[in-house]
Protein backbone atom coordinates (compact mmCIF):
# COMPACT_ATOMS: atom_id res chain seq x y z
CA UNK A 1 0.00 0.00 0.00
CA UNK A 2 2.74 2.48 0.87
CA UNK A 3 4.17 2.15 -2.57
CA UNK A 4 1.11 2.30 -4.21
CA UNK A 5 0.67 5.41 -2.08
CA UNK A 6 4.07 6.88 -3.53
CA UNK A 7 3.54 6.36 -6.73
CA UNK A 8 0.05 8.07 -6.42
CA UNK A 9 1.76 10.91 -5.11
CA UNK A 10 4.99 11.00 -7.44
CA UNK A 11 2.67 10.97 -10.07
CA UNK A 12 0.63 13.51 -8.70
CA UNK A 13 3.31 16.20 -8.00
CA UNK A 14 3.78 18.60 -11.76
CA UNK A 15 0.97 15.99 -13.28
CA UNK A 16 2.22 14.74 -16.90
CA UNK A 17 5.59 16.85 -16.45
CA UNK A 18 8.27 14.32 -17.78
CA UNK A 19 9.91 12.47 -14.99
CA UNK A 20 13.44 13.63 -15.24
CA UNK A 21 11.72 17.40 -14.93
CA UNK A 22 10.25 16.56 -11.77
CA UNK A 23 13.35 15.14 -10.19
CA UNK A 24 14.98 18.33 -11.38
CA UNK A 25 12.62 20.50 -9.26
CA UNK A 26 13.27 18.34 -6.31
CA UNK A 27 16.58 18.26 -6.62
CA UNK A 28 16.50 22.54 -6.57
CA UNK A 29 14.50 22.54 -3.53
CA UNK A 30 16.62 20.25 -1.97
CA UNK A 31 19.72 22.26 -2.80
CA UNK A 32 18.72 25.38 -1.89
CA UNK A 33 18.36 25.33 1.62
CA UNK A 34 21.86 22.77 1.92
CA UNK A 35 23.55 25.71 -0.09
CA UNK A 36 22.16 28.70 1.86
CA UNK A 37 23.64 27.05 5.00
CA UNK A 38 26.95 26.52 3.11
CA UNK A 39 27.81 29.40 0.95
CA UNK A 40 25.26 32.31 2.04
CA UNK A 41 22.11 33.89 0.74
CA UNK A 42 24.24 35.85 -2.50
CA UNK A 43 25.23 32.57 -4.17
CA UNK A 44 21.95 31.03 -3.30
CA UNK A 45 19.69 33.66 -4.51
CA UNK A 46 21.86 33.23 -8.22
CA UNK A 47 21.17 29.58 -8.20
CA UNK A 48 17.43 29.92 -7.20
CA UNK A 49 17.15 32.92 -10.59
CA UNK A 50 18.81 30.51 -12.34
CA UNK A 51 16.65 27.48 -11.32
CA UNK A 52 13.64 29.83 -12.09
CA UNK A 53 14.63 30.71 -15.62
CA UNK A 54 14.93 26.97 -15.89
CA UNK A 55 11.61 26.53 -15.40
CA UNK A 56 10.78 29.62 -17.81
CA UNK A 57 12.64 27.95 -20.25
CA UNK A 58 10.83 24.69 -19.74
CA UNK A 59 7.34 26.12 -19.91
CA UNK A 60 6.36 23.62 -22.73
CA UNK A 61 6.75 20.48 -20.34
CA UNK A 62 5.27 22.32 -17.43
CA UNK A 63 3.76 25.50 -17.01
CA UNK A 64 6.04 27.78 -14.98
CA UNK A 65 3.64 29.12 -12.24
CA UNK A 66 4.00 25.72 -10.25
CA UNK A 67 7.65 24.95 -10.45
CA UNK A 68 8.16 29.03 -10.21
CA UNK A 69 5.78 29.07 -7.35
CA UNK A 70 7.52 26.47 -5.23
CA UNK A 71 10.89 27.91 -5.37
CA UNK A 72 9.39 31.35 -4.52
CA UNK A 73 7.67 30.10 -1.61
CA UNK A 74 10.87 28.17 -0.43
CA UNK A 75 13.07 31.12 -0.91
CA UNK A 76 11.10 33.49 1.12
CA UNK A 77 10.37 30.45 3.71
CA UNK A 78 14.39 30.82 4.07
CA UNK A 79 14.12 34.37 4.35
CA UNK A 80 16.13 35.69 1.21
CA UNK A 81 13.20 37.99 1.08
CA UNK A 82 10.07 38.88 3.47
CA UNK A 83 6.48 37.98 2.61
CA UNK A 84 5.95 41.89 3.48
CA UNK A 85 8.73 42.64 0.49
CA UNK A 86 6.63 40.86 -2.15
CA UNK A 87 3.43 42.25 -0.96
CA UNK A 88 5.11 45.47 -1.55
CA UNK A 89 6.35 44.20 -4.86
CA UNK A 90 3.05 43.70 -5.77
CA UNK A 91 1.91 47.10 -4.41
CA UNK A 92 4.28 48.68 -6.59
CA UNK A 93 3.11 47.08 -9.79
CA UNK A 94 -0.37 46.88 -9.03
CA UNK A 95 -1.40 49.29 -12.45
CA UNK A 96 0.52 46.20 -14.51
CA UNK A 97 -1.94 43.35 -12.19
CA UNK A 98 -4.81 45.29 -13.27
CA UNK A 99 -4.00 45.54 -17.26
CA UNK A 100 -4.06 41.53 -17.14
CA UNK A 101 -6.94 41.14 -14.99
CA UNK A 102 -9.22 43.68 -17.02
CA UNK A 103 -8.20 44.93 -20.16
CA UNK A 104 -7.02 40.94 -21.74
CA UNK A 105 -10.77 40.12 -20.15
CA UNK A 106 -12.60 43.53 -21.72
CA UNK A 107 -10.79 42.61 -25.52
CA UNK A 108 -12.42 39.25 -24.98
CA UNK A 109 -16.23 41.04 -25.00
CA UNK A 110 -14.61 42.72 -28.51
CA UNK A 111 -13.77 38.83 -30.29
CA UNK A 112 -16.71 38.57 -32.58
CA UNK A 113 -16.15 41.81 -34.15
CA UNK A 114 -11.87 41.36 -34.25
CA UNK A 115 -12.78 37.64 -35.67
CA UNK A 116 -14.97 39.34 -38.06
CA UNK A 117 -12.28 41.94 -39.51
CA UNK A 118 -9.60 39.10 -39.64
CA UNK A 119 -12.27 36.62 -41.29
CA UNK A 120 -12.61 39.29 -44.08
CA UNK A 121 -8.92 40.33 -44.04
CA UNK A 122 -7.95 36.57 -44.95
CA UNK A 123 -10.85 35.88 -47.44
CA UNK A 124 -10.76 39.18 -49.15
CA UNK A 125 -7.33 39.39 -50.61
CA UNK A 126 -5.87 36.70 -52.88
CA UNK A 127 -2.07 37.69 -52.82
CA UNK A 128 -0.25 35.86 -49.65
CA UNK A 129 2.30 38.65 -49.78
CA UNK A 130 -0.45 41.74 -49.51
CA UNK A 131 -2.38 39.68 -46.95
CA UNK A 132 1.04 38.74 -44.33
CA UNK A 133 1.85 42.38 -44.58
CA UNK A 134 -1.75 43.17 -43.64
CA UNK A 135 -2.13 40.28 -40.82
CA UNK A 136 1.21 41.84 -39.28
CA UNK A 137 0.36 45.17 -39.07
CA UNK A 138 -3.23 44.97 -38.53
CA UNK A 139 -2.11 42.96 -35.09
CA UNK A 140 0.71 45.57 -34.47
CA UNK A 141 -1.92 48.13 -34.89
CA UNK A 142 -4.32 46.00 -32.56
CA UNK A 143 -1.45 45.36 -30.00
CA UNK A 144 -0.37 48.58 -29.68
CA UNK A 145 -3.69 50.35 -28.48
CA UNK A 146 -5.56 46.09 -26.90
CA UNK A 147 -2.83 44.20 -25.72
CA UNK A 148 0.05 41.30 -27.94
CA UNK A 149 -2.02 38.82 -25.48
CA UNK A 150 -5.63 39.00 -26.47
CA UNK A 151 -4.30 39.76 -30.11
CA UNK A 152 -2.52 36.39 -29.98
CA UNK A 153 -5.57 35.07 -28.37
CA UNK A 154 -7.92 36.31 -31.75
CA UNK A 155 -5.16 34.61 -34.34
CA UNK A 156 -5.52 31.51 -32.37
CA UNK A 157 -9.52 31.57 -32.52
CA UNK A 158 -9.56 32.74 -36.26
CA UNK A 159 -6.75 29.93 -37.21
CA UNK A 160 -8.27 27.44 -34.91
CA UNK A 161 -11.59 28.31 -36.50
CA UNK A 162 -10.76 28.11 -39.99
CA UNK A 163 -8.76 24.83 -39.74
CA UNK A 164 -11.53 22.63 -38.42
CA UNK A 165 -13.44 23.61 -40.92
CA UNK A 166 -11.55 22.61 -43.92
CA UNK A 167 -10.74 19.57 -41.50
CA UNK A 168 -14.55 18.77 -41.14
CA UNK A 169 -15.07 19.03 -45.12
CA UNK A 170 -11.97 17.24 -46.09
CA UNK A 171 -13.64 14.12 -43.68
CA UNK A 172 -16.29 14.14 -45.49
CA UNK A 173 -18.88 15.99 -42.74
CA UNK A 174 -20.51 18.89 -43.08
CA UNK A 175 -20.30 22.60 -41.49
CA UNK A 176 -22.93 21.19 -39.01
CA UNK A 177 -21.97 17.82 -38.37
CA UNK A 178 -19.55 17.22 -34.50
CA UNK A 179 -16.00 16.32 -35.73
CA UNK A 180 -12.80 16.30 -33.84
CA UNK A 181 -10.62 18.35 -35.64
CA UNK A 182 -7.08 17.14 -33.54
CA UNK A 183 -7.52 13.47 -35.34
CA UNK A 184 -6.25 13.14 -39.00
CA UNK A 185 -8.02 9.02 -39.39
CA UNK A 186 -11.15 10.47 -41.20
CA UNK A 187 -8.90 12.91 -43.63
CA UNK A 188 -9.73 11.54 -47.08
CA UNK A 189 -6.76 10.90 -48.91
CA UNK A 190 -7.10 13.25 -51.89
CA UNK A 191 -7.43 16.11 -49.38
CA UNK A 192 -4.08 15.45 -47.26
CA UNK A 193 -1.84 17.08 -49.46
CA UNK A 194 -4.06 20.25 -49.33
CA UNK A 195 -4.18 19.80 -45.64
CA UNK A 196 -0.81 20.14 -44.94
CA UNK A 197 -0.10 22.94 -47.23
CA UNK A 198 -3.45 24.93 -45.13
CA UNK A 199 -1.24 24.01 -42.21
CA UNK A 200 1.96 25.64 -43.81
CA UNK A 201 0.06 28.52 -44.81
CA UNK A 202 -1.84 29.39 -41.84
CA UNK A 203 1.41 28.44 -39.92
CA UNK A 204 3.75 31.44 -41.85
CA UNK A 205 0.57 33.81 -41.17
CA UNK A 206 0.32 33.26 -37.69
CA UNK A 207 4.09 33.83 -37.23
CA UNK A 208 3.76 37.12 -39.08
CA UNK A 209 0.68 37.91 -36.76
CA UNK A 210 2.49 36.90 -33.73
CA UNK A 211 5.76 38.96 -35.01
CA UNK A 212 3.45 41.80 -35.49
CA UNK A 213 2.16 42.00 -31.62
CA UNK A 214 5.77 42.48 -30.90
CA UNK A 215 6.05 45.33 -33.31
CA UNK A 216 2.76 47.54 -32.45
CA UNK A 217 3.43 45.96 -28.57
CA UNK A 218 6.51 47.63 -27.72
CA UNK A 219 5.18 51.02 -29.06
CA UNK A 220 2.38 51.93 -26.03
CA UNK A 221 1.88 51.27 -22.36
CA UNK A 222 -0.82 48.78 -22.80
CA UNK A 223 0.95 46.17 -25.86
CA UNK A 224 3.14 44.24 -23.43
CA UNK A 225 2.88 43.83 -19.27
CA UNK A 226 6.22 45.22 -18.69
CA UNK A 227 5.81 48.80 -20.75
CA UNK A 228 3.09 49.49 -17.74
CA UNK A 229 5.39 48.97 -15.58
CA UNK A 230 8.64 50.80 -16.97
CA UNK A 231 5.97 53.75 -17.69
CA UNK A 232 4.75 53.54 -14.36
CA UNK A 233 7.99 53.80 -12.88
CA UNK A 234 9.30 56.63 -15.14
CA UNK A 235 5.70 58.68 -14.55
CA UNK A 236 5.27 58.55 -18.24
CA UNK A 237 1.34 58.36 -19.37
CA UNK A 238 0.16 57.36 -22.83
CA UNK A 239 1.30 60.02 -25.24
CA UNK A 240 4.48 60.25 -23.67
CA UNK A 241 5.50 56.52 -23.83
CA UNK A 242 4.71 56.91 -27.44
CA UNK A 243 6.65 60.03 -28.27
CA UNK A 244 9.26 58.70 -26.31
CA UNK A 245 9.73 55.22 -27.45
CA UNK A 246 8.69 56.50 -31.45
CA UNK A 247 12.74 56.86 -32.37
CA UNK A 248 12.98 53.52 -31.77
CA UNK A 249 9.82 51.90 -32.42
CA UNK A 250 8.93 53.76 -35.89
CA UNK A 251 11.98 52.53 -37.71
CA UNK A 252 12.18 49.19 -36.40
CA UNK A 253 7.85 48.83 -37.30
CA UNK A 254 8.48 49.83 -40.77
CA UNK A 255 12.16 47.23 -40.80
CA UNK A 256 9.78 44.36 -39.59
CA UNK A 257 6.92 44.97 -42.02
CA UNK A 258 9.56 44.99 -44.95
CA UNK A 259 11.03 41.70 -43.49
CA UNK A 260 7.33 40.36 -43.62
CA UNK A 261 7.00 41.03 -47.29
CA UNK A 262 10.95 40.10 -48.22
CA UNK A 263 9.98 36.36 -46.30
CA UNK A 264 7.17 36.07 -48.48
CA UNK A 265 8.66 36.99 -51.55
CA UNK A 266 11.60 34.51 -50.92
CA UNK A 267 10.00 31.59 -49.07
CA UNK A 268 12.89 31.49 -46.79
CA UNK A 269 12.46 30.34 -42.98
CA UNK A 270 9.27 28.20 -43.65
CA UNK A 271 7.56 31.05 -45.36
CA UNK A 272 5.63 31.61 -48.62
CA UNK A 273 2.89 28.52 -48.94
CA UNK A 274 0.01 29.80 -50.29
CA UNK A 275 -3.83 28.88 -49.98
CA UNK A 276 -4.93 26.25 -51.65
CA UNK A 277 -7.80 27.15 -54.11
CA UNK A 278 -9.69 24.26 -52.77
CA UNK A 279 -9.45 24.81 -49.10
CA UNK A 280 -10.73 28.80 -50.07
CA UNK A 281 -13.66 27.38 -51.56
CA UNK A 282 -14.65 25.82 -48.56
CA UNK A 283 -13.92 28.92 -46.19
CA UNK A 284 -15.87 30.97 -48.31
CA UNK A 285 -19.09 28.97 -48.51
CA UNK A 286 -18.50 28.23 -44.77
CA UNK A 287 -18.21 32.42 -44.28
CA UNK A 288 -21.27 33.17 -46.71
CA UNK A 289 -23.42 30.65 -44.48
CA UNK A 290 -22.24 32.62 -41.30
CA UNK A 291 -22.74 35.64 -42.71
CA UNK A 292 -26.35 34.28 -43.56
CA UNK A 293 -27.20 33.33 -40.58
CA UNK A 294 -26.05 36.64 -38.94
CA UNK A 295 -29.05 38.25 -37.12
CA UNK A 296 -29.78 42.05 -36.47
CA UNK A 297 -28.59 41.50 -32.88
CA UNK A 298 -25.53 39.89 -33.90
CA UNK A 299 -25.07 42.76 -36.25
CA UNK A 300 -26.23 45.14 -33.23
CA UNK A 301 -23.56 43.47 -30.77
CA UNK A 302 -21.16 44.24 -33.63
CA UNK A 303 -21.36 48.15 -33.65
CA UNK A 304 -21.60 48.55 -30.36
CA UNK A 305 -18.53 46.67 -30.20
CA UNK A 306 -16.95 49.10 -32.60
CA UNK A 307 -17.81 52.02 -31.03
CA UNK A 308 -16.70 50.99 -27.71
CA UNK A 309 -13.41 50.38 -29.26
CA UNK A 310 -13.46 53.85 -30.67
CA UNK A 311 -13.89 54.71 -26.57
CA UNK A 312 -11.02 52.40 -25.26
CA UNK A 313 -8.81 53.85 -28.23
CA UNK A 314 -9.50 57.79 -26.61
CA UNK A 315 -9.81 56.48 -23.38
CA UNK A 316 -5.78 55.38 -23.38
CA UNK A 317 -5.01 57.99 -25.42
CA UNK A 318 -6.24 60.28 -23.13
CA UNK A 319 -4.97 58.44 -20.17
CA UNK A 320 -8.32 59.01 -18.46
CA UNK A 321 -7.93 56.67 -15.83
CA UNK A 322 -5.44 53.61 -15.28
CA UNK A 323 -5.64 51.25 -17.77
CA UNK A 324 -6.63 48.41 -15.76
CA UNK A 325 -9.46 50.93 -15.13
CA UNK A 326 -10.08 51.42 -18.64
CA UNK A 327 -10.55 47.89 -19.20
CA UNK A 328 -13.16 47.30 -16.28
CA UNK A 329 -14.82 50.39 -17.91
CA UNK A 330 -14.92 48.09 -21.53
CA UNK A 331 -16.58 44.92 -19.78
CA UNK A 332 -18.92 46.82 -18.08
CA UNK A 333 -19.85 49.05 -21.53
CA UNK A 334 -19.27 45.88 -23.66
CA UNK A 335 -21.67 43.58 -21.52
CA UNK A 336 -24.35 45.72 -20.74
CA UNK A 337 -25.07 46.53 -23.74
CA UNK A 338 -24.30 43.45 -25.38
CA UNK A 339 -26.63 41.85 -23.20
CA UNK A 340 -24.29 39.54 -21.13
CA UNK A 341 -25.17 39.19 -17.74
CA UNK A 342 -24.60 36.28 -16.47
CA UNK A 343 -21.71 35.07 -14.06
CA UNK A 344 -20.79 31.88 -15.92
CA UNK A 345 -20.45 33.71 -19.55
CA UNK A 346 -18.50 36.71 -17.74
CA UNK A 347 -15.77 34.36 -16.13
CA UNK A 348 -14.93 32.94 -19.41
CA UNK A 349 -13.31 36.50 -20.39
CA UNK A 350 -10.79 36.04 -17.09
CA UNK A 351 -9.58 32.68 -17.96
CA UNK A 352 -6.51 33.14 -20.90
CA UNK A 353 -5.17 36.19 -18.17
CA UNK A 354 -5.34 34.80 -14.58
CA UNK A 355 -2.79 32.25 -15.38
CA UNK A 356 -0.14 34.50 -16.42
CA UNK A 357 -1.24 37.45 -13.93
CA UNK A 358 -0.43 34.32 -11.42
CA UNK A 359 2.81 33.70 -12.83
CA UNK A 360 3.73 37.36 -13.11
CA UNK A 361 2.60 37.83 -9.33
CA UNK A 362 5.61 34.36 -8.69
CA UNK A 363 7.76 36.83 -11.02
CA UNK A 364 7.69 39.88 -8.61
CA UNK A 365 8.41 37.32 -5.35
CA UNK A 366 11.46 36.38 -7.23
CA UNK A 367 12.25 40.62 -7.57
CA UNK A 368 11.41 40.66 -3.84
CA UNK A 369 14.65 37.97 -3.36
CA UNK A 370 16.59 39.60 -5.80
CA UNK A 371 16.44 43.18 -4.37
CA UNK A 372 16.82 41.87 -0.69
CA UNK A 373 19.73 40.28 -2.05
CA UNK A 374 20.89 42.87 -4.17
CA UNK A 375 21.94 40.67 -6.50
CA UNK A 376 21.53 42.71 -9.76
CA UNK A 377 23.77 45.81 -7.56
CA UNK A 378 27.15 44.61 -9.38
CA UNK A 379 25.80 43.99 -13.11
CA UNK A 380 24.14 47.55 -12.86
CA UNK A 381 27.41 48.88 -11.66
CA UNK A 382 29.39 47.74 -14.39
CA UNK A 383 26.70 49.06 -16.82
CA UNK A 384 26.42 52.64 -15.16
CA UNK A 385 30.76 52.48 -14.77
CA UNK A 386 30.27 52.68 -18.46
CA UNK A 387 30.56 56.14 -20.54
CA UNK A 388 27.35 57.31 -20.47
CA UNK A 389 26.82 56.83 -24.51
CA UNK A 390 27.79 52.88 -23.85
CA UNK A 391 25.59 52.32 -21.29
CA UNK A 392 22.53 52.80 -23.32
CA UNK A 393 23.17 50.03 -26.27
CA UNK A 394 24.91 47.40 -23.44
CA UNK A 395 21.62 47.60 -21.46
CA UNK A 396 19.65 47.05 -24.56
CA UNK A 397 22.20 43.79 -25.16
CA UNK A 398 21.52 42.64 -21.42
CA UNK A 399 18.04 43.02 -21.44
CA UNK A 400 17.72 41.15 -24.99
CA UNK A 401 19.81 38.61 -23.97
CA UNK A 402 17.98 37.36 -20.73
CA UNK A 403 14.59 37.90 -22.43
CA UNK A 404 15.66 35.64 -25.13
CA UNK A 405 16.33 32.58 -22.38
CA UNK A 406 13.62 33.95 -19.60
CA UNK A 407 11.23 36.11 -20.18
CA UNK A 408 11.01 39.54 -20.75
CA UNK A 409 8.46 40.61 -17.75
CA UNK A 410 10.70 39.63 -15.44
CA UNK A 411 13.85 41.38 -17.01
CA UNK A 412 12.52 43.86 -17.86
CA UNK A 413 10.93 44.10 -13.69
CA UNK A 414 14.35 43.41 -12.54
CA UNK A 415 16.38 46.27 -14.53
CA UNK A 416 13.64 49.16 -14.21
CA UNK A 417 13.42 49.08 -10.48
CA UNK A 418 17.52 48.72 -10.38
CA UNK A 419 18.35 51.73 -12.72
CA UNK A 420 15.09 53.89 -10.32
CA UNK A 421 17.45 53.14 -7.51
CA UNK A 422 20.45 54.66 -9.27
CA UNK A 423 18.06 57.68 -9.81
CA UNK A 424 16.73 57.92 -6.02
CA UNK A 425 20.48 57.52 -5.33
CA UNK A 426 21.10 60.08 -7.31
CA UNK A 427 23.98 58.27 -9.02
CA UNK A 428 22.29 58.98 -12.92
CA UNK A 429 20.23 62.47 -13.82
CA UNK A 430 16.37 61.86 -14.55
CA UNK A 431 17.24 62.52 -18.78
CA UNK A 432 19.83 59.62 -18.39
CA UNK A 433 17.03 57.37 -16.32
CA UNK A 434 14.66 57.78 -19.23
CA UNK A 435 17.01 57.09 -22.20
CA UNK A 436 18.05 53.75 -20.24
CA UNK A 437 14.36 53.26 -19.45
CA UNK A 438 14.07 53.31 -23.54
CA UNK A 439 16.76 51.01 -23.75
CA UNK A 440 15.09 48.41 -21.17
CA UNK A 441 11.23 48.59 -22.74
CA UNK A 442 12.81 48.01 -26.85
CA UNK A 443 15.53 45.39 -25.55
CA UNK A 444 13.20 43.33 -23.62
CA UNK A 445 10.28 44.04 -26.35
CA UNK A 446 12.41 43.29 -29.23
CA UNK A 447 15.56 40.78 -29.49
CA UNK A 448 12.96 38.70 -27.30
CA UNK A 449 11.05 37.23 -30.42
CA UNK A 450 13.99 34.81 -30.83
CA UNK A 451 12.68 32.35 -28.54
CA UNK A 452 9.11 31.49 -27.40
CA UNK A 453 9.46 31.58 -23.68
CA UNK A 454 10.67 35.56 -24.60
CA UNK A 455 7.55 37.01 -25.18
CA UNK A 456 4.31 35.81 -23.25
CA UNK A 457 1.82 36.09 -26.26
CA UNK A 458 4.48 33.66 -28.35
CA UNK A 459 4.36 31.53 -25.23
CA UNK A 460 0.73 31.85 -25.41
CA UNK A 461 0.41 30.82 -29.02
CA UNK A 462 3.16 28.01 -28.52
CA UNK A 463 0.86 26.32 -25.85
CA UNK A 464 -2.31 26.50 -27.64
CA UNK A 465 -4.62 23.88 -29.24
CA UNK A 466 -3.53 25.84 -32.40
CA UNK A 467 0.06 24.61 -32.16
CA UNK A 468 -0.21 20.79 -32.48
CA UNK A 469 -2.83 21.31 -35.23
CA UNK A 470 -0.72 23.12 -37.86
CA UNK A 471 2.98 21.19 -36.58
CA UNK A 472 4.49 24.78 -34.84
CA UNK A 473 7.02 23.29 -32.43
CA UNK A 474 9.57 25.09 -30.39
CA UNK A 475 12.02 24.39 -32.49
CA UNK A 476 10.43 25.37 -35.95
CA UNK A 477 9.64 28.82 -33.82
CA UNK A 478 12.38 29.90 -33.12
CA UNK A 479 14.03 29.10 -36.98
CA UNK A 480 10.71 31.19 -37.85
CA UNK A 481 11.35 34.06 -35.92
CA UNK A 482 15.40 34.00 -36.59
CA UNK A 483 14.98 36.72 -39.46
CA UNK A 484 12.73 38.76 -37.39
CA UNK A 485 15.34 38.66 -34.38
CA UNK A 486 18.36 39.85 -36.21
CA UNK A 487 15.96 42.39 -38.40
CA UNK A 488 14.38 43.71 -34.89
CA UNK A 489 17.46 43.37 -32.60
CA UNK A 490 19.90 44.85 -35.56
CA UNK A 491 17.87 47.89 -36.29
CA UNK A 492 16.75 48.25 -32.53
CA UNK A 493 19.92 48.57 -31.17
CA UNK A 494 21.16 50.87 -34.45
CA UNK A 495 18.11 53.24 -33.81
CA UNK A 496 19.20 53.12 -29.50
CA UNK A 497 22.78 54.40 -30.78
CA UNK A 498 21.52 56.66 -33.00
CA UNK A 499 18.68 58.22 -31.89
CA UNK A 500 18.76 57.91 -27.69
Amino acid sequence: MTKTMGQALTSNFLGHAPDWYKKAIIAFLVINPILMVTVGKYVTGWVIILEFIFTLAMALKCYPLQPGGLLAIEAIAMGMATPEAVKEELFVNFPVILLLMFMVAGIFFMKDLLLYVFTKILLGIRSKMILSFLFCLTSAVLSAFLDALTVTAVLITVAVGFYSVYHKIASGKKFHHEHDHGQDEEVYEYHREDLDRFRSFLRSLIMHGAVGTALGGVCTVVGEPQNLLIANVAGWDFITFVKIMAPVTMPVLVAGLMTCLLLEKTGWFGYGATLPESVRGVLEDFSEEEDAKRTIKDKAALIVQALIGLVLVVSLALHVAEVGLIGLMIIVLLTAFNGIIDEHQIGHAFEEALPFTALLAVFFAIVAVIHAQHLFQPITALVLSLEPEQQTPMLFLANGVLSMISDNVFVATVYINEIKAALDAGTITKEHFDKLAIAINTGTNLPSVATPNGQAAFLFLLTSALAPLIRLSYGRMVIMALPYTFVLGGVGIACVIAFV
